[in-house]
């Protein structure tokens, strides 16, 4: 259903010549007047297919039965429309106000739990009802992997820093799961990672962390003393190098109190728990930066933050786009797009230069986006261009590839 025409065979091209994706240089589409920069990786991951894979099947296995989602699949609105267009429905906002009351589900009714996750109070609320959680469960296998640590951490006398968004549906999840066996702390960046640095090294006065991470704690959590023994776990779709650097100050913290010496019976060494997927997109994205390009676009949901790590990424080397499909490019001179700074949707004219020959124009997408919106998004840029090759032949060069190896066998 989400298959691409263009996307796909420059991916399947990619897979032939670099099967062990040690080759991270982007690939370049040449339609003549307009060249797209596509990385090595972007879109899809696996936790997002299977997720998608599951809720999909489960729709077409149960045609008379309710069928409701926590909340939103993954962060696409394309993909959640398409879910609620076949009559499913929505149990909370991804901030978790509730929508439907889980006390009015009965035990014949499917809840399909997203990719993100869920909490273990919610769980309970559905077991209450009659509904297993785990029989549509689609979270994803690295989110249960870093859930799985935690819990190990736990019992063995850690607490926990979890470096994430502390309303995101997936760190409430982690939080959920993590604190019924560690203390834990939440903290959205290095910034953060440094404050609470200085108040495990008693370094700033202590009601000054009641004060700010209060909600982001368990309960009576106490830096200077629960901090005696800890790991760093996160949110997968946060930006892995700052997972490592959260990592990297509160290890230095730990050495300045404890000594380097005894740094391992301090601190858990973690780094093995950052998704795969996630690190191999944001690597690629980086490779983007040492190309030339005249602007980028991402494309993907606004409340995606892996997507937005993608936009933060690349704007601090070209003018950057996130834009929610190809709807949004309005004209050759407007564009539609999601600032996340301002935390708005923003109208910005003369985007498009078509006065450049050739323009090359970045375009990559979140973890949650279906390559056919990114082959949408192409094509409506070269729709505002004449002087253009047809795609049969701007995607020959790929098409032979993917040929060569059908007769290879």
């Amino acid at each position: 259903m989400y298959e691409s025409q263009i996307i796909k065979k420059v991916k399947e091209a990619r897979q032939i010549t670099d099967p062990r994706k040690k080759d991270a240089s982007p690939t370049v589409v040449d339609f003549g007047a307009v060249q797209f920069v596509v990385p090595r990786h972007f879109g899809f991951c696996y936790g997002v297919e299977n997720a998608i894979d599951i809720a999909y099947r489960t729709v077409e296995q149960n045609p008379d039965k309710t069928i409701y989602l926590l909340s939103e699949m993954i962060h696409n609105p394309t993909v959640n429309q398409e879910l609620q267009n076949k009559g499913v429905e929505f149990l909370f906002e991804t901030d978790g106000t509730e929508r439907i009351p889980i006390s009015s589900l009965t035990p014949d009714d499917i809840v399909i739990v997203p990719a993100f996750g869920t909490t273990v109070e919610i769980q309970k609320k559905l077991e209450a009802q009659g509904i297993d959680p785990y029989q549509y469960d689609t979270t994803c296998p690295f989110v249960e992997k870093v859930w799985k640590r935690g819990r190990q951490l736990g019992k063995k006398g850690n607490a926990l820093v979890i470096h994430g968004k502390y309303r995101h549906e997936e760190t409430r999840a982690t939080f959920s799961h993590t604190s019924k066996n560690a203390p834990c702390v939440v903290v959205l960046n290095p910034d953060e990672a440094r404050e609470i640095a200085d108040f495990m090294l008693e370094k700033r006065p202590i009601e000054e962390f009641h004060q700010k991470y209060q909600e982001k704690c368990t309960e009576g959590f106490d830096p200077r003393t629960d901090l005696q023994q800890f790991g760093v776990i996160n949110q997968t779709t946060m930006l892995a190098s700052e997972t490592k650097e959260v990592m990297q100050v509160l290890k230095d913290a730990a050495i300045e109190k404890f000594g380097e010496a005894n740094i391992d019976q301090h601190f858990a060494d973690t780094s093995d728990t950052l998704c795969y997927a996630t690190n191999e997109n944001q690597s690629a994205t980086y490779g983007l930066l040492e190309t030339g390009a005249d602007l980028a676009l991402v494309v993907g949901g606004y409340n995606s933050s892996n997507t937005m790590h993608l936009v933060e990424l690349l704007e601090s080397t070209f003018p950057t786009y996130h834009i929610r499909d190809a709807s949004e490019l309005i004209s050759e001179r407007e564009i539609r797009h999601f600032n996340q700074w301002d935390k708005e949707i923003k109208t910005t004219e003369n985007w498009l230069p078509t006065d450049t020959s050739p323009l090359r124009v970045i375009i990559t997408s979140g973890a949650s986006c279906p390559d056919v919106l990114v082959d949408e998004v192409i094509l409506e840029v070269l729709s505002h261009f004449d002087d253009i090759k047809p795609l049969k032949e701007a995607l020959k060069p790929f098409e032979q590839v993917t040929e060569t190896e059908k007769e290879a066998g």
